[in-house]
């Protein structure tokens, strides 16, 4: 039997079109993740091109419908968002606390959605069924004495200052960890009542519990710290950091992205709780760079101060090479000159910057070096490079032979070299553009990219339809420097590529062209011209052809364009 629909829901389904899975509401409201067909019909929110059946979510559970309900609120827009908000108050009032704070631990668990979540609470749309969110309705049943954790969350994001202080009250006298991102939020609050309410609040809680509320209050405090009235938080984990226990900052070490490892690491650093060895391991293995650069530079300070020259030599040998450029620094401190210079063929080049400044203290001339390995049978590749930064044209001569090297590295880093030597003659290198390594066909086509003019008229093309992806990408970069006409029907050619990342590119450009085509004629700059001939019923083919991957809006603004344009002669 088929669910009966009230006459509003029918008349607002049949005009939003929801068997298209997108529409406009109200010439406001464009959603394409899933369409709602009210409280009794059978399908509920999914992702684009699937629906998930509100049975399957019964069956799943009240955590089942918020783990879907918070998946495509991450995403999702007003209706998404608004759907995870009756979610989580059916799940409030179902009484169920260890279901409700599981629900909050998943809300909390998504990059940004409690912030997205606090800022739908005060929007709506003008007009229509669902002018009020549901987080409103969540005043009129909130009581600070019986309200779950749910109920606090949702109504200290009321839009009414006076609920949203109710809430942070019944969050300080029955604190959990799951509602504290909610707290935080409150702590940068508009209201100044509300505001230092949470504030003492989270200031009571950190000191009196740090083991319990830091690994719950840190994420979103970082969050909130570039608001104008955000910084409060991130002082007070400051000042409650310090007298936690090792295991507190040690879980935070070890879990976390980039930016809260890196605050806890920098506080961990300032108060000195990590040994040597401690900070020589984390400058080897830690996974972030950022992480790795702190310790190795903390290591190298105390191995400079203790006299350790034995840790300095063994960051100097790591596979890293931001550890190693702190650590050759380190020993050229502790006057081991020589043992730096013995690191001017080294990979990256800061290491070969130090290098070179300890082999000018002894006396080196570096670039005679560089000459020396480059001519050798079997050149190290910062060879090659060191030459390039410290040589000239006179040095070409010895670059030109590593072309024909058996190692791909090496053709790779001699066309590199001789790009930067500003050496580059184009019939040596470009029999390397179809090279078997795509390395080395890069580096060729940015040397080959300021002389197009000198390269045959009809290459650029014929790569652009060959099957490898390298040489589509460089064909493309050489026809970026023609006319508007030539540029416009290379992107348009890119935006059919079978490769995802250059249909992509393709796009990009087609779109910028069609809306510099399509300005009007009041901005200060005048319109890209486009000079077609011959090639205007081929651009027209390729704009059909290009339709349904450019969208709506660039087709139609590049009909337009070309619509003006009459073809020359």
């Amino acid at each position: 039997m088929q669910p009966s629909l009230d006459a509003h829901a029918v008349s607002s389904v049949s005009w939003l079109t929801c068997a298209g899975l997108r529409g406009r509401w109200l010439g406001r409201i464009e959603f394409d993740r899933a369409c709602w067909l009210g409280q009794d019909g059978g399908v509920t929110w999914g992702r684009r091109g699937s629906t998930v059946q509100r049975s399957a979510v019964r069956e799943a559970g009240p955590l089942g419908a918020v783990r879907v309900a918070v998946d495509d609120a991450a995403a999702g827009r007003w209706e998404a968002l608004n759907r995870l908000a009756e979610v989580l108050i059916e799940v409030d009032a179902a009484g169920d606390e260890v279901a409700a704070r599981s629900a909050l631990t998943l809300v909390a668990g998504v990059s940004g959605l409690v912030v997205r979540l606090d800022r739908h609470a005060r929007q709506a749309p003008w007009s229509g069924p669902h002018q009020d969110s549901a987080l409103r309705r969540i005043g009129a049943r909130f009581s600070v004495a019986t309200s779950g954790p749910v109920a606090m969350a949702l109504a200290s994001m009321h839009g009414d200052g006076r609920i949203r202080e109710r809430a942070i009250a019944a969050m300080v006298d029955r604190p959990r960890p799951e509602v504290m991102p909610f707290l935080v939020l409150r702590t940068g609050d508009w209201v100044k009542p509300v505001r230092d309410r949470a504030r003492s609040g989270l200031a009571l809680l950190l000191a009196d519990d740090p083991v319990g509320y830091l690994p719950a209050v840190l994420p979103m405090s970082l969050r909130l710290d570039a608001r104008l009235r955000g910084g409060f938080a991130v002082t007070q984990i400051r000042a409650a950091l310090p007298s936690a226990p090792a295991e507190v900052w040690r879980g935070l070490l070890g879990s976390g992205g980039r930016r809260q490892r890196r605050f806890v690491f920098d506080i961990v650093l300032a108060e000195g709780w990590l040994r040597l060895p401690d900070l020589v391991t984390y400058a080897e293995t830690d996974w972030d760079v950022g992480i790795r650069v702190r310790a190795a530079d903390a290591a190298c300070r105390e191995a400079v101060w203790t006299r350790r020259h034995d840790v300095l030599r063994r960051l100097a040998r790591s596979g890293r090479a931001e550890v190693r450029v702190v650590a050759l620094t380190g020993l050229v401190r502790v006057g081991q000159d020589r043992e730096a210079a013995a690191c001017l063929d080294d990979d990256a080049p800061l290491v070969r910057a130090v290098a070179r400044d300890a082999a000018r203290r002894l006396g080196i001339d570096a670039r005679e070096h560089y000459r020396t390995a480059a001519g050798a049978g079997e050149p190290a590749l910062g060879a090659i490079a060191g030459l390039a930064e410290t040589g000239s044209a006179a040095d070409a001569p010895l670059l030109r032979p590593l072309l024909t090297h058996s190692r791909a590295r090496v053709r790779a880093q001699a066309v590199r070299g001789l790009r930067l030597l500003e050496a580059v003659v184009v019939h040596e290198v470009l029999p390397l553009l179809r090279d078997p390594s795509p390395a080395v066909t890069r580096e060729v086509a940015t040397a080959l990219r300021p002389l197009t003019g000198a390269l045959p008229p009809g290459l650029p093309w014929q790569l652009l339809g060959d099957a490898r992806v390298e040489l589509r990408r460089a064909g493309y970069r050489f026809l970026r420097g023609h006319g508007v006409d030539v540029q416009l029907r290379a992107a348009l050619v890119l935006t059919l590529d079978p490769d995802p990342r250059l249909a992509e590119r393709g796009k990009a450009d087609v779109t910028r062209l069609a809306r510099d085509g399509a300005r009007t004629t009041w901005r200060r700059t005048p319109p890209p011209d486009l000079p077609v001939t011959a090639w205007h019923g081929e651009l027209a083919a390729l704009a059909q052809r290009a339709a349904a991957a450019l969208g709506e809006d660039t087709s139609r603004m590049l009909t337009t364009w070309m619509a003006r344009t009459r073809p020359c002669g």
